[in-house]
């Protein structure tokens, strides 16, 4: 046995303990349907996530850029999604992963898991106590799995929104989990839900890494709060994308960003406050005072704002320029 397989021998083992004596830790009761997913072009790789139950993000999805994607549900350990990581990170496939966890677990029939690689490798496992109708199915970069549904339509429902959709990994796994609650979902309702994606390689530094790590924790909608949640998160990354242009001196692509970045999220007043300054700090004063206007007549406060960024060079020392902002409204 090679040095490498010795190390991984031991790695799965020592996992497998942990595991074991994690069994006298709480078990989460998230029943639940979910996705788990990686887009072939870019890499990523992420989690989509409903279930009657509060506050489900902190404990169903699990994701790291370059490694996987873990679900873990039904009556939840959650020690598989951190453990199904560190042994995806350490060169095991997805379905080895899964099996040395589960080898590990004597609970493992109440279990429901999911686990999907950075080379697209998937598996999944559908305990026989989880509580029906529940079931997966493992498809081509994605798993779809779900437990206390209303009938055994859910999950199928889901690989094919998943498959038929068009777009983004975000957009593909919201349809997967819009199809499981149009077929009725879990068979309680709805409270909670979560969406977490990562790039598909890693940069060392985990906070630049995720692509989206969203939570809805208790609506009477999730999905649909989640979706909205989404819009606003795109519509802040199309902010920061302008701002990154006009860094560059590319006003016509920093415009065309925050002009999406508008339509996503038009009632936002943070975001045209910051495209206004912005154009004001690259000299494009004339353009900046309709949006000042706008947002001066709709919350005045944001005048004060503008009289103290000068003093952190947030905004030019020029009384004159400040002057002419400020003077938009009367």
């Amino acid at each position: 046995m090679n040095h490498k397989k010795v190390v991984l021998t031991a790695l799965i083992l020592l996992l497998c303990t942990t595991l074991s004596n994690a069994q006298e830790l709480k078990s989460y009761p998230c029943h639940t349907y979910s996705i788990v997913a990686r887009d072939s072009v870019t890499g990523e790789m992420g989690v989509a996530v409903q279930s009657h139950y509060f506050s489900v993000g902190p404990v169903v999805p699990w994701a790291e850029a370059g490694v996987g994607a873990v679900a873990t549900q039904s009556l939840v350990d959650v020690t598989y999604g951190p453990l199904g990581l560190d042994l995806m990170r350490a060169g095991r496939t997805a379905q080895d992963a899964l099996k040395a966890l589960l080898a590990g677990d004597k609970n493992n029939a109440v279990r429901q898991v999911a686990m999907i690689d950075a080379s697209g490798n998937v598996a999944a496992h559908t305990g026989d106590k989880c509580i029906p109708a529940a079931g997966h199915i493992v498809g081509k970069n994605y798993s779809v799995q779900a437990n206390l549904m209303l009938d055994d339509k859910v999950w199928p429902a889901m690989a094919k929104a998943f498959e038929n959709t068009k777009g983004s990994l975000t957009e593909r796994m919201l349809a997967a989990l819009d199809a499981a609650q149009a077929e009725g979902g879990d068979i309680r309702g709805k409270q909670s839900a979560a969406i977490l994606i990562v790039k598909g390689k890693s940069t060392g530094k985990p906070w630049q890494d995720k692509v989206l790590d969203l939570r809805v924790e208790d609506n009477p909608e999730p999905l649909k709060e989640l979706r909205r949640l989404v819009k606003i998160a795109e519509a802040y990354h199309h902010s920061d994308l302008g701002d990154l242009a006009l860094e560059k001196k590319d006003l016509k692509t920093a415009l065309k960003e925050y002009a999406e970045a508008k339509r996503l999220y038009p009632e936002s007043i943070e975001l045209k406050f910051w495209e206004a300054t912005a154009l004001v700090n690259n000299g494009r004063v004339k353009e900046s005072l309709p949006i000042f206007k706008e947002i001066f007549e709709k919350e005045p406060i944001w005048k004060e704002l503008v009289k103290r960024l000068p003093q952190v060079d947030m905004l030019p020392k020029d009384e004159k320029v400040i002057k002419k902002i400020l003077d938009v409204t009367k």
